[in-house]
């Protein structure tokens, strides 16, 4: 087994820990069963939840057994920690629905075997569902003294401002029950999760000691932020980077890495690799001497959607990415990755009938602000229309210049690339 508490402190995905010199003993003793949450209150899980689960994969790794708990019961009722008023309940259908997507998704980065470290998933519903209101009380509420609770910094804070209703000042019981079950059942000795669920994971090793007298552990990682001040895992416009393919593209997630702030890559080398510490160094030296390479952030790219997204999908995307910037062939492009690609570029919609000239299509995508700036960019040689380039100011797209019958790559440059689409982009 490795020392994986010193490849989480050097990746620095360590910001609290119950005891951290007690836990290194425990994992150092031998296989060591550990466990993170993950509540179905979208329909799939998103890029902060992505540190998670390659946490358990690392946990796996280093020779633990990792269990994977979908939160069917705790879904029904919605963390309020980081919340400043309450949750609109989902429907039991929409939570179950929502259960086996992400049940899906965690179990594709762990391995699953009879062995001392095949992981395990779990529905927390399976001994929440059975249970009556009288045995929650007595065997879970009765450990959990109110005033403590009540000093609970999100309660607190509720409490200061929009209020609590009992369902949400339940929760955490709810998960701290979890844990007890846990370790009764696997034998399960520390939970991991992100510094906001701090409260809700030591409340969890309190339930342990108090009810069955046991010992348990828990670790987070930090609350990952980038250097320009926005929010990780979110587009400029707020939008969220899913892990479903259907809900955020494979090119687009693909963009997102390849996109990183130069000020970032390492930190989400260190955070979301697996590559060594020798690697991601020699990748960082990289990245500081040949910027305009971004060696960095194309390792990481090429890594992260392979390991979500599969290598064949990853192939498709690069290949993608390269002939939007001139540096392959569009026409080997299939409709679907196409569209994908051009999804993350500004567009202008195409007419039915007769095709628009050129300069105004670089205007109507937004690579010109003028006509006349588009005229200028033709003349200057700048200009290219699904990668070729357009010698004449005057010029207009052939019916048979359409991508797929649909679609029109334009280009202004090296770097600033747009799209046409016939109809409305959607």
């Amino acid at each position: 087994m490795t020392d994986i508490l010193d490849d989480l402190a050097w990746r620095d995905l360590i910001a609290q820990s119950t005891d951290l010199s007690e836990l290194r003993a425990l994992l150092a003793a031998g296989p060591v069963t550990l466990y993170c949450g993950f509540d179905p209150t979208a329909p799939s899980l998103h890029l902060g939840n992505l540190i998670q689960i390659l946490t358990l994969r690392r946990f796996q790794q280093a020779g633990h057994k990792p269990i994977g708990l979908v939160g069917g019961a705790t879904g029904l009722i919605g963390d309020p920690s980081g919340k400043s008023a309450e949750r609109v309940l989902n429907s039991e259908e929409t939570v179950a629905g929502w259960v086996e997507r992400i049940h899906g998704q965690v179990s594709r980065f762990l391995r699953f075997d009879d062995g001392p470290t095949g992981a395990l998933m779990v529905s927390n519903l399976d001994w929440t569902g059975p249970m009556t209101a009288i045995e929650f009380l007595r065997d879970v509420g009765k450990h959990f003294p109110v005033n403590r609770m009540l000093a609970r910094e999100t309660v607190k804070s509720r409490l200061d401002t929009s209020g609590m209703s009992y369902t949400e000042f339940s929760y955490v019981l709810l998960q701290s029950m979890d844990f007890l079950e846990l370790y009764r059942r696997y034998g399960c000795r520390l939970q991991t999760g992100g510094s906001d669920q701090w409260g809700n994971l030591t409340a969890g090793v309190e339930l342990v000691r108090r009810a069955d007298g046991g010992s348990a552990h828990a670790l987070t990682t930090p609350l990952l932020t980038k250097a320009d001040g926005s929010k990780f895992g979110k587009t400029a416009g707020g939008e969220t980077y899913w892990l479903d393919p259907e809900l955020t593209s494979p090119y687009a997630f693909y963009q997102f890495w390849i996109n990183a702030d130069d000020r970032d890559v390492e930190k989400y080398l260190k955070v979301f690799s697996f590559r060594s510490r020798e690697e991601i160094e020699a990748l960082v030296k990289e990245g500081a001497e040949r910027p305009a390479a971004r060696a960095p952030q194309r390792a990481l790219a090429e890594e992260m959607t392979t390991l979500v997204h599969g290598a064949d999908e990853t192939a498709r995307v690069i290949a993608a990415s390269r002939a939007l910037f001139g540096q392959g062939s569009l026409d080997e492009l299939d409709e679907r990755t196409l569209r994908s690609a051009l999804a993350e570029v500004p567009r202008a919609a195409l007419p039915s009938g007769a095709l628009p000239p050129v300069a105004d299509l670089l205007v109507a995508s937004g690579l010109c602000k003028s006509k006349s700036e588009a005229r200028r960019a033709i003349q200057q040689g700048g200009a290219y229309l699904n990668n070729a380039k357009v010698e004449a100011e005057d010029a207009v797209p052939a019916a048979d210049d359409l991508l797929h019958g649909r679609y029109l790559v334009l280009r202004r440059g090296k770097r600033n690339v747009g799209g046409a689409e016939l109809g409305t982009p959607a």
